[in-house]
């Protein structure tokens, strides 16, 4: 039988087991809706506030501030979409171009409604220009949205600076913290962040559950309608078994040093292979991303050659509709054609030292194979 190595924990991680429990828990025997008024539906009610205390506390927020939703791609809607109905005079939005999707199709729709949107470049490394973001504010400026640690490259962007910025023009800052929440820290009294998204299924709680800080003063609309929960923000009943995975998720303890040892190890092994690329910052990064590129292969043929050998990392080179596509996030950072299509991306959890061995030999071995077989002529550089 294969052993199995789980390298995508940028997609999603694996449910932690005591989190399962609780979660399980909670859907056979405090099942009830929490607004419902009689006693199995007020303890439910009861452990919903307590998980919006406990994770309000976690980021020095109130728990008022805490709007549970569905996961990252609503929190975001909910935050732009939510602004965009409270201002209608105000119709400019800035971003960035390495935004996630939920973020940049959101911003293409209100495009068509006649909202003008200014797409921030990033440097080779994949950080924001603040000086280009600051000259971009206007009277009419709605909101700066720009995520915290950018899914494929895994870099980190300077959020308390650019929400000092915001907080000195007057405009709204709402950042996509789905890849950074639990991994860095985040104090929200600090960061002057007026929005913030986080989805659960990234820290070992289950998935279908996330929430939307929303800073006292910050006057959103729904985009749900329907019912009266989370403020009158969210309609809908409240996932409690996700939101109690996702309060106790904040309790499952977590080797960063020991992660970023790792990957720094894996990194030193992987860049031995002729003509690779780490792409993104090594020094500003996420502490458990590697997003590298093997010249002349695709990265596809790698990723289905490692998924044989129980490895399992993702690649950014294809779409869901299985046409390949070249990365928007690579090719904003200047990375060349035949690096961007041989590319993937392994995000790890604590891995041990034998199975980084295992699967740094087996990425060279494969990439060795792949371009034998290559159709291109190959000029590979040490």
């Amino acid at each position: 039988m294969i052993k199995e190595i789980y390298l995508d924990n940028a997609a999603t991680t694996k449910v932690d087991e005591k989190v399962a429990e609780r979660v399980c828990d909670v859907m056979l025997n405090k099942y009830g809706n929490a607004s419902s008024l009689h006693k199995v539906g007020q303890k439910s009610k009861k452990l919903l506030e307590e998980s919006r205390k406990k994770i309000a506390d976690f980021i020095k927020a109130s728990p008022s501030e805490i709007i549970f939703t569905s996961g990252g791609t609503e929190s975001n809607n909910l935050a732009i979409r939510g602004l965009a109905k409270v201002d209608s005079e105000k119709k400019h939005i800035i971003t960035s171009v390495i935004e996630h999707s939920s973020v940049l199709e959101t911003c293409h729709d209100l495009e068509k409604k006649g909202y003008k949107i200014n797409y921030i470049g990033v440097d080779n490394k994949g950080i924001i220009n603040l000086k280009e973001l600051e000259s971009k504010i206007k009277k009419d400026t709605l909101v700066v949205s720009v995520m915290h640690v950018n899914n494929e490259i895994g870099a980190i962007q300077p959020i308390e600076k650019i929400g000092k910025i915001c907080k000195n023009k007057g405009v709204y800052f709402h950042t996509d913290s789905v890849q950074s929440f639990k991994k860095l820290d985040i104090d929200v009294s600090k960061v002057n962040v007026d929005l913030m998204s986080v989805s659960g299924h990234k820290i070992h709680a289950p998935k279908g559950i996330g929430f939307l800080y929303v800073k006292k003063g910050t006057k959103i609309f729904p985009i749900l309608t329907g019912g009266e929960q989370e403020k009158n923000i969210r309609s809908g009943t409240e996932n409690i078994p996700g939101i109690i995975g996702l309060a106790s998720a904040l309790d499952v303890k977590i080797d960063k040093g020991k992660i970023k040892k790792m990957r720094d190890w894996m990194i030193k092994e992987l860049l031995k292979i002729q003509s690779v690329k780490i792409n993104g910052s090594l020094e500003k990064r996420i502490y458990d991303n590697i997003n590298i590129s093997f010249y002349g292969i695709e990265g596809e043929s790698l990723m289905l050659m490692l998924d044989e050998a129980g490895i399992f990392v993702s690649t950014g080179s294809a779409c869901a509709s299985n046409k390949l596509k070249e990365s928007y996030v690579l090719k904003a950072i200047g990375v060349d054609k035949m690096y961007i299509h041989g590319s993937i991306r392994i995000t790890i959890d604590e891995i041990s030292k034998n199975d980084a061995k295992f699967v740094t030999e087996k990425i060279k071995d494969s990439v060795k194979k792949l371009r034998k077989i290559s159709p291109f002529k190959l000029n590979l550089k040490k």
